[in-house]
Parts: C-alpha cells; structure tokens; sequence
C-alpha cells in the first residue's frame, strides 16, 4: 500500500495540526500567576482533561468552566474573567510549524477534510489559522457526537461518499490514539499517524488509549508526510 493510492486526507485537527497543548500551557502559566508558572506539564493537563471530561460540550463555550475547574483543583485564581480570557485563547491556539505549509503540499494531492470534535465556531478558529486548506470539513455540531464514537466516522464516511469518493480512497490522519487511530483502525480506515509526541513521555494531553495500535502509515510530523508524498509522486 502506498500513500498515494489514496485520494481524501481526513485529519483530525487538534493536537493533529493545532498545538492545543502549548496553548493550554501558555494560557494557564499566564492566568494562574506565579503559582501557574510553577506548575509542571503534566500538573496542569491532568485537571484540564478531568474537567474536559466533566465539561464535554462544545468547545466555543465550554472551555471556560472546564478552566474553572482545573483553576479550583490548582488553587489559581477562578474568577469570571481569567474564565472568560482562556476561553478566548482556545480560540487562538496556535498551528504546529510545520502545518500550513505541509497542508499546502498535501492538498496538491488530496482532497482535504476536517474531522474534529471541536464545534462549527473553533474550527473556523482554526482552519483560518491553518490558512483555510480544507476542501470540506466535518465537526460534531453536525454528527451530534465526538470522536472516538463510531458515529462520527460512519457520518463522514457517508458524506465523502456523496461526493463520489470510496472508503478505500481515504486515509485518516490524526495524531491522537485514542480518538483516532484506534477507533479508525478497527473501522477498517487505512491511518496514518502523525506521533507529535514522539520522544516524550506519556500521552500529554490527550487520554491515554487501552492500546497503541500500529497505524498503516507513522510519521513524526506532518511535514515528513508531505516529504513522502512528493517522494513517491516523483517516483511515479
């Protein structure tokens, strides 16, 4: 199998090609005061996820009590305005460097869809961060679930078929196991992981899968992705 005997890329897009992490960091060193800047990684995203988990809904909106509850558990300051100021930074998390240019790359060669948990107004956030590349995309205001539930991949699948494309033609890529590659995986989805963590210990940010499961393709960036492609297209 070779990466260009497909035809649609579907990228989840944060903590994929959106450094959530470093915008979770930097916003709470920032908020939390002295106290905040002496928290370890690890210290802050273990609250964050327990109050993600608590405050699953959208993302434009909820982000501020999931905040409220990292702050209360951390001892940093909980009032309504370092609440309101995270949740604007969620919407300016930054782009991996290397994501607009290798999206530009790739989109020479695929066809270019979003598929995230985040809603309809963050991932506007960000597809204009990422310099608009996606030819379509997909966010849970429209399949009324998240990743990993198989829903969202069984409502994609049908929409790209409605555009003539067949499942055998789409390579899912994501940087998240437990969201992404495992879920697609056993869906029967060819996957391509984008391991951003690569060389660092644990799973950050991201819950921690019941397995890590091979992937069909595995690149540490999505820049060494677009190398590859160029590679076996020059090949050709």
């Amino acid at each position: 199998m070779k990466l260009t005997d497909f035809k649609v890329l579907t990228f989840d897009v944060v903590g994929t090609l959106i450094n959530f992490e470093k915008g979770v960091l930097a916003s709470v060193r920032r908020l939390g005061g002295t106290k905040g800047k002496d928290l370890t990684d690890d210290e802050i995203f273990e609250p964050y996820m327990r109050g993600r988990a608590t405050y699953p809904g959208r993302s434009s909106h909820e982000m501020a009590n999931v905040y409220l509850y990292l702050a209360k558990e951390l001892g940093l300051p909980d009032d309504a305005q370092s609440a309101a100021a995270f949740q604007r930074d969620v919407l300016d998390w930054p782009a991996f460097e290397d994501s607009v240019t290798a999206l530009k790359r790739l989109r020479k060669h695929y066809r270019l869809v979003a598929m995230t948990n985040a809603d309809r107004v963050a991932l506007s956030a960000y597809a204009h961060t990422l310099d608009d590349p996606f030819d379509d995309t997909v966010c849970c205001d429209e399949t009324g679930v998240a990743k990993p539930d198989p829903q969202f991949f069984a409502y994609n699948r049908g929409r790209q078929a409605a555009f003539g494309y067949k499942f055998n033609e789409i390579l899912h890529t994501a940087q998240s196991q437990y969201h992404d590659i495992g879920i697609a995986t056993k869906l029967g989805y060819a996957t391509c992981w984008i391991e951003r963590r690569q060389g660092m210990k644990g799973f950050g940010a991201t819950p921690v899968p019941e397995n890590v499961t091979q992937p069909t393709f595995r690149f540490a960036t999505l820049a060494a992705l677009a190398d590859a492609v160029e590679a076996e297209a020059r090949a050709a």
